[in-house]
């Protein structure tokens, strides 16, 4: 999807339709299921205790694209 938005600039409303439906269905499927959110509400619960804790801000991490 991203690579599809890149080349094709303000059309990807248009052009990527397709790129943009399989990004949404694969989101869905994480965004569902529940030993994901299990293991995302453990890290972010982790993060908040630690900065509770120091004060200080954990930068977020970066990810790289898959394209």
């Amino acid at each position: 999807f991203t690579k599809c938005c890149q080349e094709t600039g303000l059309l990807m409303v248009v052009k990527c339709r397709q790129e943009n439906s399989a990004l949404k269905d694969c989101l869905v499927g994480y965004y569902s299921d529940p030993l994901f959110y299990e293991e995302c509400k453990t890290e972010y619960l982790k993060q908040r205790e630690e900065y509770r804790a120091t004060g200080i801000k954990k930068k977020r991490q970066k990810f790289t694209s898959n394209v």
